[in-house]
């Protein structure tokens, strides 16, 4: 298939309900404030959605840029199953242009040759079944784009006791957002900065859809986490940092986790530095100061910004080295295990030991997604160790 080309044909091209039509002919996608107008066979700028015969279709339904189990603290998320493994997984495209995208090739792509790889919501959720994942997530590009595909794997993997984690930066218009929210289990939302100017010049959207966002997630039942990832010269200065921070509590309150996190020059901003540690420490001396009491760093080994520590007894509840936990305070119910204060999040029993590991994972489902079986075998290759074939 071309890059350009949209077809019902294709088995993974699905029709969407979240769209209108306009009097001048064209059709409006409603999933996000971009509200991308259509003529035929125009794809949006998100590029896995466009319009083909007189209506809005997801072209990426049941495909994937790859699929990988890592543990749940690099979604990040610290208050969610900690020590678990997740199956994570991307598509292709954004309804974002950040300048600075970490993905950009997974992101910014417009090559359908990116979807290489492709799984069934049933082939999804059995395989991540068999591998041990407590959880799966949507990750690398943000799955606001492909809503449909993402609420079948959640619902698959629901029936089979797994939950479901949306990684996203939560632009995304309301009634779509209901929706998608339902199916979801865990987010977190990246906050990309909290100026306007920030988001209108370096992401091309606007700040208040996602504090809408997260407000919206405040007052439901989804654990979600905050991160924000500081860009020296951007984003990083202590007053704009003072009132993010003065926001959320506000807002959010005092117990939602926030992530500091580093910089790396990628995409149209490799001329801006990395981010420094002592940036992230410096943030989060702030937004501590603030009253959050849940704030940790990113991207860099910083031991004392990824410890959780118990608000009331001052306790070492949850003591990481990058991705490892090193030493777990928290009883099966979520309670500091020498004060008994409830900590904030999901523990549901005896924490994981899934570690740092990087699994990337084949799936072999070559039945088109709309033939409504699938080939049950998944084989997944250990970095250095050669392929461990799973019969599933």
């Amino acid at each position: 298939m071309s890059t350009d080309a949209l077809s019902l044909d294709d088995p993974f091209t699905v029709p969407t309900a979240h769209w209108h039509a306009l009097p001048d002919g064209r059709i409006q996608c409603d999933v996000c404030p971009r509200a991308c107008k259509l003529h035929e066979g125009q794809r949006g700028l998100c590029f896995v959605r466009g319009r083909v015969a007189d209506q809005v279709v997801l072209a990426s339904y049941g495909r994937s840029s790859g699929f990988c189990v890592d543990p749940v603290e690099k979604k990040p998320l610290n208050h969610f199953l900690p020590g678990s493994s997740v199956l994570s997984f991307g598509t292709a495209g954004c309804n974002l242009a950040c300048r600075f995208c970490q993905n950009w090739d997974i992101s910014k792509s417009r090559e359908i040759d990116t979807l290489s790889s492709s799984a069934s919501p049933d082939a999804l959720a059995e395989a991540a079944y068999r591998l041990g994942c407590r959880s799966v997530a949507f990750t690398y590009n943000d799955p606001v784009i492909f809503m449909e595909y993402a609420m079948d794997v959640a619902d698959a993997c629901r029936a089979r006791g797994i939950k479901a984690i949306a990684v996203s930066a939560g632009y995304m218009n309301a009634p779509a957002r209901t929706e998608f929210y339902r199916h979801m289990d865990a987010a977190n939302i990246d906050l990309k900065a909290f100026t306007e100017a920030f988001y209108s010049k370096i992401t091309f959207s606007r700040l208040p859809v996602v504090l809408e966002t997260m407000e919206y997630l405040r007052d439901t039942d989804v654990w979600f986490e905050i991160t924000t990832l500081l860009i020296p010269g951007h984003n990083d200065g202590d007053a704009e940092i003072a009132e993010e921070c003065a926001w959320l509590v506000e807002h959010l309150g005092t117990d939602v986790p926030l992530h500091f996190t580093a910089f790396h020059p990628d995409f149209k901003m490799r001329d801006v530095p990395p981010t420094p540690p002592e940036t992230l420490r410096r943030a989060r001396r702030i937004a501590l100061a603030h009253g959050l009491r849940y704030v940790y760093t990113g991207n860099v080994h910083d031991p004392d910004g990824q410890t959780t520590t118990c608000p009331t007894c001052d306790m070492p509840l949850i003591v990481r080295d990058w991705y490892v936990i090193d030493s777990y305070r928290v009883t099966d119910d979520g309670r500091c295990a020498r004060c008994g204060t409830a900590v904030p999040g999901v523990f549901d029993g005896p924490v994981g030991h899934w570690g740092s590991r990087r699994l990337p994972v084949r799936l072999a489902d070559p039945t088109p997604v709309g033939a409504g079986h699938h080939d049950r075998r998944a084989t997944a290759a250990r970095g250095g160790e050669g392929p461990t074939i799973l019969d599933i």
